[in-house]
């Protein structure tokens, strides 16, 4: 996926917003802006969103002399999200669908997302988990991922937020675990998931847990470690969390279930849904098999 002009502003908002996590001083937060300018004049549109959010969060980290601007707002969320867990977990266990609910609460989950999305609290959060719970999602994607993952030997999982991953794992639980490694990013970037966040909300206790070898939000796999691109390639099949992992993998021929909520309407009009859209959506790899078949018939 390309960037689009629209993604302009919303890069000069999340550096705004990650600036003001680190310090309450105008004149860093002025000088934040004026590096993420420069750098959109000289980017290159053909790139995904995601590599241009990388340059300008790597330059905020710089210039705020501060690591991981967002780790308060991640600790946070995997905290409180911690303390829902049994509820929501609840909810699978009463539910006629525990597979399929799972599922939504894990789209739910994706709300948490301080790219896109600004402001984000419990009550966001609550709200996503109502509206998931009802939320109309085509009975042919949900049946494709509960067969594809029953026919897989190897399932990657590819975690997106803090907090987000506490939904992750109450899908995981419904899922054969030995089939599945669970990515998270290999470097601070927003409040995307690391090794930490995995290990403070007990994944590592029920999957392998892996890193990707990069700070980009989503997936650029050329940006990887070769043991990752190792593992992409060899898996079965691929479940993909959130909107950045769309923008970078959604051109990728790989048997890959994305997970997510249209949060923007740059990804909305890429996928051709509304704003706000929970989405199980099946990646282009399924889409060249269809051809396939079809050519064979």
């Amino acid at each position: 996926m390309k960037c689009h002009l629209d993604c302009i502003p919303c890069f000069i908002r999340q550096a705004l917003q990650a600036a003001r996590f680190v310090s309450d001083d105008p004149a860093m937060h002025e000088k934040v802006v004026r590096e993420v300018l420069q750098r959109a004049a000289g980017m290159d549109y053909n790139d995904p969103p995601p590599l241009m959010a990388t340059q300008i969060q790597r330059s905020i980290r710089e210039l705020t002399d501060c690591a991981d601007p967002y780790l308060g707002v991640k600790q946070y969320f995997n905290r409180r999200i911690m303390e829902m867990l049994d509820d929501f977990r609840d909810k699978i266990n009463r539910s006629d669908e525990p597979f399929e609910t799972a599922v939504r609460l894990a789209i739910a989950g994706n709300i948490i997302d301080f790219g896109p999305t600004v402001g984000v609290d419990d009550a966001m959060v609550l709200d996503a988990v109502k509206r998931a719970l009802i939320a109309s999602i085509p009975s042919e994607s949900m049946q494709l991922m509960r067969d594809e993952i029953e026919k897989a030997e190897k399932i990657l999982y590819l975690a997106d937020n803090a907090g987000e991953i506490v939904f992750d794992r109450l899908l995981i639980e419904q899922m054969p675990r030995k089939k599945i490694t669970l990515a998270v990013k290999g470097g601070p970037i927003i409040n995307d998931a690391l090794r930490e966040d995995a290990e403070s909300v007990g994944l590592v206790e029920i999957v392998e847990v892996i890193d990707n070898g990069c700070d980009a939000p989503g997936t650029v796999l050329a940006a990887c470690s070769s043991d990752f691109r190792s593992r992409f390639e060899a898996a079965d099949l691929i479940i993909s969390k959130g909107q950045a992992n769309f923008e970078t993998l959604s051109d990728v021929d790989a048997k890959i279930i994305f997970l997510l909520t249209a949060k923007c309407p740059v990804v909305a009009g890429e996928i051709g849904c509304k704003m706000g859209d929970m989405l199980v959506c099946p990646g282009k790899g399924f889409r060249v098999d269809e051809e396939s078949s079809s050519k064979v018939a």
